[in-house]
């Protein structure tokens, strides 16, 4: 995030495999839709799809392509660079090059979704599974119970220290309290084996949740 400094002090201030049930769960967010395509020769790319037309992120340059009907699938071109997908594969045409065994990585497209939403920290946990979101540094979304449960806060500045590497926030709601708690330790998620560069702590009220995360900015 913009300033999350992964940085913090455990205690009370007053002041991860993926999971589809995600806070950033593309069917919940349309229209946009956010893929990572993989394709051979080790090229990948991040599609974004809004509406009739979509944004390629490619690792030179983005471009952005109209919609156009096509008899299968969905197709994007201007004349010039094709994008056509179906399903979890793709093709791609550009610079008079052809990419045309593409496959979605549905694990990477749901933090590419995130980052492109304006989220600027996610973290996730298992067993109940949980995500929790910070966007536009002060807007923190909490979805546990794989989903059904979710809670909204606005966090004051964090509290940090420096020697501890870890970074503290605290907010309310109607309902709730939460802590959140960032660690600057390497941390593994205990489903997937995913490596993260932040343990998280999370506290609702008396239950307490642990997971990993990353800066998303």
């Amino acid at each position: 995030m913009k300033n999350i400094t992964l940085i913090l002090s455990v205690g009370f201030f007053t002041a991860c495999s993926d999971n589809d049930f995600d806070g950033d769960s593309q069917d919940n967010l349309a229209p946009a839709k956010t893929y990572v395509y993989e394709c051979d020769q080790q090229f990948s790319f991040t599609a974004r799809i809004e509406g009739e037309k979509v944004w390629l992120f490619l690792p030179s340059e983005t471009i952005n392509l109209p919609h156009i009907p096509a008899a299968s699938g969905t197709k994007f071109s201007d004349g010039d660079s094709l994008f056509w997908t179906k399903g979890n594969e793709a093709m791609l045409e550009v610079n008079s090059v052809s990419y045309r065994t593409c496959k979605n990585n549905h694990s990477k497209a749901i933090w590419e979704h995130a980052k492109l939403n304006g989220v600027d920290f996610r973290a996730l946990g298992n067993e109940p599974g949980w995500v929790l979101t910070i966007a536009e540094g002060n807007k923190v979304t909490f979805k546990s119970n794989y989903g059904q449960t979710i809670n909204k806060f606005i966090i004051s500045p964090p509290v940090t220290n420096q020697n501890t590497h870890t970074t503290l926030y605290q907010a309310s709601n109607k309902n709730h309290t939460i802590l959140i708690i960032l660690e600057g330790t390497d941390c593994s998620d205990t489903m997937s084996g995913e490596a993260f560069e932040t343990t998280v702590t999370v506290v609702l009220d008396d239950k307490e949740f642990n997971g990993c995360g990353k800066a998303l900015h």
